[in-house]
């Protein structure tokens, strides 16, 4: 009988494809950001962390060779980079915006002392010693930072972010009993309603939210325990 070679037989196994790889990874990229979000929570939203971090995910998708590590490693490091490096960028752009906005408010205001009257941008710009359109670029990079849509890189329509479909009375009924859930939920503390959205929605263990929130695991059970007694009640005269 012929002997099987284990390494012909591992060679023959289909390699996981970018597309799989980005479905089943989603969830490393939610947990990710609420990592970094705990800690610069009035810096960004949790959900432009997400969209930052499904770029990072993709494009380590793409190029993820595999060389004996997991590509969850490979991945974290991606993300939670691309994550940090944004934010860093963002800092940058705030403090220069800042300072812009300062120095156009103190030349505004002793302008207009001298003239009596506002300042038009023209004079602004001879006041500053400034070209019309160098004075115009100035007052743009002075304004507030916008985030950018990544459509293009992360659709609902995408066959790599598409659901598999389900039976329609299934879905009415999973429908009907999120929202029952959802209104109980949202007549919890806050701190509770936290830890059941890391838990169940972002897939984190009690160790991970303790770290989150700055408590103990044990603390972080007691929280959960006492927010599913309060939703079991909320939902007994559910039908």
């Amino acid at each position: 009988m012929a002997l099987i070679d284990p390494q012909h037989t591992y060679a023959r196994q289909a390699k996981p494809t970018p597309e799989v790889l980005v479905r089943t990874h989603m969830p490393l990229v939610r947990k990710i950001a609420w990592h970094v979000h705990a800690r610069v929570a009035s810096a960004i939203d949790v959900e432009d962390l997400a969209q930052i971090g499904m770029v990072a995910l993709v494009e380590a998708a793409n190029s993820f060779e595999d060389r004996g590590h997991a590509f969850a490693t490979y991945a974290t490091l991606r993300i939670r980079g691309a994550m940090i490096d944004h934010l860093r960028r963002q800092a940058t752009i705030c403090r220069s915006a800042i300072v812009r906005r300062r120095e156009l408010a103190q030349t505004r205001a002793r302008l207009e002392s001298r003239l009596g009257r506002g300042a038009t941008e023209a004079e602004m710009a001879e006041e500053m010693g400034l070209a019309a359109a160098e004075y115009r670029a100035m007052v743009d990079d002075s304004q507030a930072v916008h985030q950018e849509s990544i459509d293009e890189v992360y659709s609902d329509h995408s066959m790599w972010f598409a659901y598999v479909e389900e039976r329609a009375d299934d879905a009415i009924d999973r429908e009907r009993l999120q929202g029952a859930i959802a209104e109980a939920i949202s007549t919890l503390p806050e701190r509770e309603a936290m830890v059941l959205q890391l838990y169940f929605v972002e897939e984190m263990n009690l160790e991970e939210i303790g770290e989150t929130l700055g408590v103990g695991a044990a603390r972080i059970c007691q929280i959960k325990k006492a927010a599913l007694d309060r939703v079991r009640v909320a939902l007994r005269e559910w039908d």
